[in-house]
């Protein structure tokens, strides 16, 4: 009998499978940090015989090649990504056998789309696909993007995908269960899906890329692409080189002087807690990257690419924690490191600073006309409605563009909260008088704020 055990990677919103039999099994597309992976094949009993990437990735460092040395496994690559490490390249239709007893095999489908040599895997019981591992390829009712590799290359790709989704549909059954890596909140699908599961059948019923016209399908997709974080451009090549194995040792601790020098010297000083805590009380010109939120995108996207950082938690735990998500997208080793609060990060005598939060209706008491109302969603959600009057600068820009918020109180907004505590405290790192808006944008037409919609 056939087994899948889902590996969740929440903060980066992707999934990473462990699959097999009795005695062996298949990783396919392993997070950098191996070790969960490890435990999922102990617990299973199971040895990983094979390591499989559907395609090099470029949202974040994959684990596949050490995962490969550390097990012996067979480390299979498509043919067409061009590395320079060993590995057993994997043409369409090459099957391998994973588990001879459970008689569970695994074959392989070229999808581009994604990516020009993107492959998809059906693992076959006893000769019968049972699950199809789609990576980037057929999403849950979307597809991955297809403007993530060249810009010349993305309408081809994006044509590719919806035929790579159709030889899907057309060469699997119905209830062949649909796994793929990408569409639980990865910028590197094309639109998110509230359903946590799929089929093929399903898809045939749901997905645009199985229900609409290629060129109607295409327009629609390229229409509806958002920025790519600024990371993925070092996430390719990365895994292209063939990633070094991680180090999540605990770094070294700072003592309120070294934070202070290091804040001095222009590095990232950044505030792992909650951020009602952060803004009670902090350090001032830190920053505040909940260790709870997406820290892995927001902070990797933001960060000036090998800015040194340091990283100030609560507890052990939330700092450990923050590593390992980190060092899924490249950020390999914090600078430095300190525990406790506010407290304990200050010299004796220096207290820490504030800033007020407060909520759409208290933004309407205020009264717009008298502020500067910030919004830091995305374009799209933007495009849904927007308070009249407000400025707009996306999150990701406004490291960049902190000289474009105009003088005065700024209330800081964004869809839930989050990003408005991150857009807070880089204003009030830079001197600015902030007020973190941390409440659901729905309540803003409850509070009686004058919207505006195109």
């Amino acid at each position: 009998m056939f087994f899948v055990d889902t590996i969740e990677l929440e903060g980066l919103g992707n999934r990473s499978y462990l699959a097999g039999g009795e005695d062996a099994a298949v990783a396919v597309d392993p997070p950098r940090d191996i070790d969960q992976v490890l435990a999922a094949a102990a617990r299973r009993g199971v040895r990983i015989s094979h390591v499989v990437e559907t395609h090099i990735h470029n949202d974040y460092v994959s684990g596949g090649l050490e995962l490969a040395r550390i097990t012996g496994a067979r480390y299979l690559v498509p043919a067409g990504a061009n590395v320079p490490f060993a590995r057993v390249a994997v043409a369409d239709g090459d099957t391998v056998e994973i588990d001879t007893g459970s008689r569970v095999t695994l074959v392989a489908i070229a999808t581009p789309g994604h990516t020009p040599h993107h492959t998809s895997y059906a693992l076959r019981e006893a000769g019968r696909p049972v699950v199809v591992f789609t990576g980037g390829s057929l999403l849950i009712g979307t597809v991955g993007r297809p403007d993530l590799v060249e810009p010349r290359l993305t309408e081809a790709l994006a044509r590719a995908q919806h035929a790579s989704a159709h030889r899907l549909a057309v060469g699997l059954p119905d209830d062949t269960a649909v796994l793929p890596t990408h569409g639980f909140g990865s910028f590197c699908s094309s639109a998110q899906s509230e359903e946590e599961e799929t089929t093929i059948g399903k898809e045939k019923s749901a997905n645009a890329a199985l229900t609409v016209d290629v060129d109607t399908f295409v327009a629609d997709l390229l229409a509806g692409l958002e920025d790519v974080p600024a990371y993925y451009a070092y996430m390719g090549p990365a895994n292209a080189a063939g990633p070094a194995p991680v180090d999540l040792t605990p770094p070294a601790l700072a003592d309120p002087a070294e934070i202070a020098t290091r804040l001095a010297a222009g590095e990232w000083v950044v505030d792992l807690r909650n951020r009602v805590a952060f803004a009670e009380g902090h350090v001032a010109g830190s920053f505040n990257f909940e260790a709870d939120g997406k820290i892995a995108t927001y902070l990797a996207w933001m960060i000036p690419w090998g800015k040194p950082v340091t990283l100030l938690a609560e507890s052990a735990q939330q700092l450990a924690d923050a590593q390992r998500e980190l060092v899924r997208v490249g950020i390999d080793r914090p600078a430095a490191a300190a525990t406790g609060g506010p407290a304990v990060w200050l010299p004796a005598g220096e207290e820490p600073v504030s800033f007020p939060r407060s909520t759409f209706a208290g933004l309407a008491d205020r009264g717009i006309d008298d502020v500067v109302v910030l919004d830091v969603r995305r374009d799209s959600e933007r495009a849904n409605g927007w308070i009249e009057g407000s400025v707009h600068i996306p999150i990701h820009e406004l490291r960049g563009r902190l000289a474009e918020v105009p003088k005065g109180e700024v209330w800081v907004h964004c869809a839930g909260g989050m990003r408005a505590a991150i857009a807070a405290s880089l204003l009030d790192a830079a001197g600015r008088n902030v007020v973190a808006v941390d409440d659901g944008f729905d309540a803003a037409t409850n509070a009686g704020l004058p919207l505006t919609t195109g």
